[in-house]
């Protein structure tokens, strides 16, 4: 606080004591909206829920309060409460979480000499989309248009391995998704990657990186490494970024009236993100993760150990 006010309290506590220290009279109209309003309606907001409806609304709570919506919503603001929100989590049950968390962050920090890491995982059931009607352009004042309506075309999945250290990424693409279309991306995997390089490979759980067919494969070809992400923790794997600037970039709002043209359009956005590759930089410390973790653990009620 300012040196001003650590005077002015002196000065009061000098003149009058302790007696002092307490808040004077404010000037205007006295406080309508007493503690017990406030407190009754966080309270409602935190433990209850309004009939027939999953959560409160600023009219609900004033009708039930007795209060303006603005009041409601007043005091909302000031603590930070938003009923109309709500946001996803899942917490990992791997038994071998913690000692995942360490494997994986260290290979992002500390990549091993001599070897590329790549953080691999495949964007299955790429639909093709085409709208019932032309999508309307972009006008001034007014956004574009599609219609809430589609014509589903036929699907695809992008098999990707997100090279961490300088952003570029090896792709296939396959009508389906099972264990021997992975086997044929890793023989792609090891057709271009320079042979002198050992490959360690991030993979989530996913059973057909799993399979007998892939392990034989992979006993003959020690040159890779699995290193598996802890289950329900896709956050960990640096490809599913990616995935998510294909999504946004090429397929949420395009129109692909087959496969074909589909695939056709995640090879060119492919190629010229590998014209300009981009690594995402890491930040967070496991040690970091797991206190970030451990924190939230002990906020969420019922989570126990």
């Amino acid at each position: 606080m300012s040196a001003d006010t650590v005077r002015t309290w002196r000065r009061r506590f000098l003149e009058r004591g302790v007696d002092g220290l307490y808040d004077e009279p404010r000037p205007g109209a006295p406080r309508k909206i007493t503690d017990a309003d406030v407190e009754r309606v966080i309270a409602k907001t935190l433990e209850e829920k309004p009939k027939n409806a999953t959560h409160w609304s600023r009219k609900s709570m004033a009708e039930h309060s007795g209060l303006s919506k603005s009041t409601v919503g007043r005091i909302w603001r000031q603590f930070q409460l938003k009923p109309h929100l709500a946001d996803t989590f899942k917490l990992s049950t791997d038994p071998l979480f913690v000692e995942k968390v360490y494997d994986v962050v260290g290979l992002y920090f500390n990549p091993p000499e001599g070897a590329v890491v790549l953080s691999v995982d495949e964007k299955s059931q790429i639909q093709a989309l085409d709208r019932s009607q032309p999508v309307l352009p972009i006008m001034p004042g007014m956004p574009e248009r599609r219609t809430h309506d589609y014509v589903r075309n036929g699907l695809t999945t992008l098999f990707a391995a997100f090279d961490v250290a300088t952003g570029e990424v090896i792709t296939a693409l396959h009508r389906r998704h099972r264990a021997a279309e992975f086997k044929k991306f890793l023989i792609r995997i090891d057709k271009e990657v320079p042979a002198h390089l050992q490959i360690h490979l991030i993979c989530d759980n996913y059973g057909t990186h799993k399979t007998p067919a892939i392990r034989t494969w992979l006993a003959k070809h020690p040159r890779f490494q699995m290193h598996f992400t802890p289950t329900g923790s896709s956050w960990i794997n640096q490809v599913e970024r990616w995935f998510g600037f294909l999504a946004d970039q090429k397929i949420r709002r395009g129109a692909h009236k087959n496969v074909q043209a589909l695939e056709a359009d995640i090879r060119a956005w492919v190629k010229d993100w590998n014209e300009d590759p981009k690594p995402f930089i890491w930040t967070k410390t496991a040690e970091e993760i797991l206190d970030a973790l451990a924190n939230f653990c002990r906020r969420i009620s019922g989570a126990g150990h």
